[in-house]
C-alpha cells in the first residue's frame, strides 16, 4: 500500500532529528510520497533541503501563497521563479485567493494568481489552489483562464456538493484533509456524492490535524487517519482508497 500526501509543509520542522522521526513515522504508515508547497521566497530553500535529503519521497512545488502577496510581490514571485532551476518541480502552488485575513489585497492577489496560472501553463504543470472565504473569486479567475492546460488540485476542499461539481467540471481534483474527520464539518456527507476518482488526500501539516490528534500539530503520518475516514465514508477498504488516490496524484503530478 502506498499513500500520498499531496500537500504538506513538513519542511517547517528544521531540527534534523525531529524531521527524521517525522519521515520515519510516514514510512511506518505507508505514506511514501510527500508533495511540498512553499509559501514564499524564503521557504524555497527549506523545501529543497527536504527534497535533497529524501529524494524519491519528497517532491517540490513552487508558488507564492496568497497570504504572502503584499507590496513587492512581483519581485518575490520573480525570485521564486528563478529558483525553479535548482530542482524539477511538479506543480505551481500553493496559489490562489485568501480573504479570511485581509480583503484589501484582493486586487493584487488576483494579479499574482493569474500570473502564476500563466506560468503553470507555460511549464505545462498543474496548479494547487488555496481558497479561503473566496470560492466565487477563485472560480471567476478559473473560468477566465479555462483551457486544455488548466488543471490541478483544489487544496483543502471543504465546500458544498455544488461547489465540488463546479471544481470537477474544470478538471480539478479535490484535496481532502483532516476536516473530513471533524464531527460537524459535513464533508463526510458530501464525499459520497463524488466519485473517488476525483479526490486526492492531503494533511496540510502542521495545520488541520485530524481526529484523534486534533488540537495538536499535524504531521504527514496522520494521513493514515484521513485515509481510514475516507474509506469509511465510501464504505470500502483503505487499500482501495490508497490505490485510487495515489493513482490520481500520479495523474496530476506526473510522478
Amino acid at each position: 500500500m502506498i499513500l500520498t500526501d499531496t500537500h504538506t509543509h513538513l519542511y517547517y520542522e528544521q531540527d534534523s532529528s525531529k524531521r527524521a522521526a517525522l519521515i520515519q513515522r510516514c514510512k511506518d504508515n505507508s505514506i511514501d510520497r510527500l508533495f511540498l508547497p512553499n509559501v514564499d521566497a524564503a521557504s524555497v530553500a527549506q523545501v529543497y533541503d527536504l527534497v535533497s535529503a529524501y529524494p524519491g519521497m519528497c517532491f517540490p512545488m513552487l508558488g507564492l501563497h496568497p497570504c504572502s502577496v503584499k507590496d513587492g510581490w512581483e519581485d518575490e514571485l520573480a525570485t521564486i521563479r528563478e529558483s525553479k532551476q535548482q530542482h524539477k518541480i511538479y506543480a505551481i502552488g500553493e496559489i490562489g485567493i485568501d480573504l479570511y485575513w485581509d480583503k484589501t489585497t484582493l486586487g493584487i492577489q488576483v494579479q499574482a494568481f493569474k500570473q502564476q496560472i500563466a506560468w503553470a501553463k507555460e511549464l505545462k504543470l498543474p496548479i494547487v489552489i488555496h481558497c479561503r472565504d473566496a470560492f466565487n473569486e477563485v472560480f471567476e479567475v478559473l473560468e477566465q483562464e479555462r483551457d486544455e492546460n488548466l488543471r490541478g488540485i483544489f487544496h483543502c476542499f471543504t465546500g458544498t456538493a455544488e461547489q465540488a461539481q463546479k471544481v470537477i467540471s474544470l478538471g480539478f481534483y479535490l484535496g481532502i484533509g483532516g476536516v473530513v474527520t471533524y464531527k460537524n464539518a459535513g464533508l463526510d456527507k458530501i464525499l459520497p456524492l463524488i466519485d473517488l476518482s476525483h479526490i486526492v488526500l492531503e494533511t496540510d501539516s502542521p495545520y488541520l490535524t485530524p481526529v484523534p490528534h486534533r488540537g495538536k500539530p499535524n504531521e504527514s503520518s496522520y494521513l493514515i487517519y484521513i485515509a481510514q475516514k475516507v474509506a469509511e465514508v465510501y464504505q470500502t477498504d483503505i487499500q482501495t482508497v490508497a490505490n485510487i488516490t495515489t493513482a490520481n496524484s500520479k495523474q496530476i503530478f506526473g510522478a
